[in-house]
Order: C-alpha cells, then structure tokens, then sequence
C-alpha cells in the first residue's frame, strides 16, 4: 500500500523560497519514477516536476530554472526545492509514485497525499 506524507508548505513573499518534502511508503520506492504535482483555486492539477527511478528530471516550462526535484532512496524522500517564488505559483503541491515516468505525467494515480499548501504574496 502506497503512502504519502507533504509538507513544508507556507507563507512566503515573492521572490522567496520554500523547500517541500514528500514522505513516501512504497516497497517500491527506489525503482520508481516521482513527481511533483499543483493544484491552484479553480484550476486542474498539473504536473510541476518528475523525476526518474536514475534521478533523470523534467519541468514544465514555468518553473524552470527556479524549481528543482530531487529525491533520496535511502530515506525514501523526494523535495521540491523553490526558489524565486511567484504569486502564480499558489498551490496545493502533491507528491505521487509511479511505476514510470508515463504514469507520473498522466497523472492516473489512485492515492494522493493532503497536499502541502504553498502561498506567494506580491
């Protein structure tokens, strides 16, 4: 059975930065692909970042340079580091596991965590 814990979600001023962290239980953690997932008010939830069972990443376009994912098998952890931080990047950030990165960028997952709520004020 999957499990997902987010947290460090938060307050911050544009420009600032958060660091998010996804606790996950899963025998299958270190041969699966992660991401990282938003979803503001109104809004579809979107893929932000993934990363490969390698370490391989990906963004999408409007995070890129400012986000990075990176993930620690040993501790079966994956972190979403935020930098330069934008109003428009208010969310609830979710973490997800999938078998490969084609699962993760569906986004067809049956559990989800609480997600981690991140707000950017101007």
């Amino acid at each position: 059975q999957v499990q997902l814990v987010e947290s460090g979600g938060g307050l911050v001023q544009a420009g600032g930065s958060l660091r998010l962290f996804c606790a996950v239980v899963s025998s299958r953690f270190d041969i699966s692909a992660m991401g990282w997932y938003r979803q503001a008010p109104g809004h579809q939830r979107e893929l932000v970042a993934d990363i490969s069972s390698g370490g391989f990443t990906n963004y999408r376009d409007s995070v890129k340079g400012r986000f990075t994912i990176s993930r620690d098998n040993a501790k079966r952890m994956v972190y979403l580091q935020m930098n330069s931080l934008k109003p428009e990047d208010t969310a609830v950030y979710y973490c997800n596991i999938g078998r490969t990165l084609a699962t993760i960028r569906t986004g067809d997952l049956e559990v989800w965590g609480q997600g981690t709520l991140v707000t950017v004020s101007s």
